[in-house]
């Protein structure tokens, strides 16, 4: 049986991991749940799953939640706070940590199972893309193993080999038959909208995603594209790549989640419904045999009217170029743009600024942009900090009307 921490139990990752576990209790045991404000819901989860600990974002809803399982005669132990989140990944009997925290509030939680040589299922993509090759250096100093949860990262992961796999981010692909990587994109819910129209987007419509359900946050990315961008750089860091190997392509329907391509002219594409419980339940299972209930519906090919492809347009997305161009520039770079876009796209969802404000607004702050290369966790936190004031400011400089 493996035994659980979950960060952002009560966000869709989070749901979906319960889920899993709900239809596998031999398999799998809830340690500790780990969330923000909803009260509500862990309480129901509680309920469910009855975890040893819980933490949630501060103290005052961890008092709710307290009064709650009083109420209801659980005895789970409830904490608050963000190092609480630390040491209920740290404890000796988890196993596995989901970290599913969106953003930069998950970095630290993160750390700490990595530095308790955890296995982390990895769907908070910010923390490693923010700090880089010293999340991975952390990884192989504390033997701690990453296993990415991202549709796109899971399908290339899955479509390598097994001894490949358990050394992922240490061997060099080209030595073990790949040629790239392919990532697709379903280009977004409004990849159909003229470009004039861009800017009259309400944050509704950004975050009506025609494949995938998905929260506010991750659903405005996929609009602009940046999480395209932000996975290439990811890609290149889990899979030790050279960026160059990296192709991205245009693929609306969501069908094929990545492939890789091998010298031998063979492409593995993985292909699934768009549903996360499938990525997710790999790496519950990793390396053992895939586990059965899923509750996901297997694809009918009989129903697929046609699976297209499409070359990037930077025009219509240019908050990708400007993640890939980061890359390129440093790491520095990277955090910087990590953290003004989550300030742009927090403004957008709040009717602050205009959805074709988020690429200005990021780059405005990259070029004003003058950190050092971080040579430590605290320096990424600092450029974080940093950009994210930056960018607050700068947001009184636009108009939304």
């Amino acid at each position: 049986m493996k035994r659980l921490t979950l960060l952002g139990s009560t966000g869709s990752i989070g749901v979906q991991t319960l889920d899993i576990i709900n239809a596998h209790p031999e398999l799998y045991q809830v340690i500790a749940l780990v969330a923000g404000y909803n009260t509500t819901l862990i309480v129901e989860q509680c309920k469910k799953f009855h975890p040893l600990y819980v933490a949630m974002a501060n103290e005052k809803s961890a008092n709710i939640v307290r009064q709650e399982l009083k109420y209801f005669n659980i005895k789970t132990k409830v904490l608050s706070g963000i190092q609480a989140a630390c040491e209920l990944v740290a404890l000796n009997e988890v196993d596995q940590v989901m970290s599913a925290i969106v953003g930069m509030y998950g970095l630290l939680p993160t750390l700490a199972a990595i530095r308790s040589g955890k296995t982390i299922l990895l769907a908070n993509k910010e923390s490693l893309i923010a700090c880089g090759h010293l999340i991975i250096d952390e990884v192989k100093k504390y033997n701690a193993t990453l296993l990415p949860i991202d549709s796109e990262h899971n399908a290339i992961f899955q479509n390598l080999p097994l001894y490949v796999q358990k050394q992922l981010g240490s061997v060099d692909l080209t030595d073990h038959g790949i040629k790239s990587i392919i990532l697709t994109g379903s280009g977004g819910p409004l990849y159909n909208l003229n470009l004039s129209d861009l800017e009259k987007v309400s944050p509704q419509e950004a975050c009506n995603h025609p494949n995938w359900s998905m929260g506010p946050k991750i659903s405005v990315d996929s609009a602009t594209m940046i999480n395209k961008g932000f996975e290439y750089i990811e890609s290149c860091l889990l899979f030790n790549i050279n960026s160059k190997l990296v192709e991205i392509i245009i693929h609306h329907q969501s069908i094929i989640h990545s492939m890789v391509r091998y010298h031998n002219g063979t492409i593995l594409a993985h292909l699934s419904p768009s549903d996360m419980r499938i990525p997710i339940a790999y790496c519950m299972s990793w390396p053992n045999i895939r586990i059965n209930k899923t509750n996901v519906k297997s694809l009918d090919f009989n129903k697929l009217s046609s699976l297209t492809f499409e070359t990037l347009d930077f025009n219509r997305y240019p908050c990708l170029k400007l993640a890939i161009d980061a890359y390129h520039s440093g790491q520095a770079a990277i955090a910087t743009l990590n953290a003004a876009n989550e300030i742009a796209v927090e403004a957008f969802l709040k009717n602050q600024i205009k959805f074709t404000d988020i690429a200005l607004l990021n780059n405005e702050i990259l070029i004003k942009n003058s950190f050092s290369e971080p040579d430590s966790i605290e320096s990424v936190l600092e450029i974080d900090r940093i950009a994210r004031v930056l960018a607050m400011k700068t947001i009184k400089n636009f108009s939304i009307a």
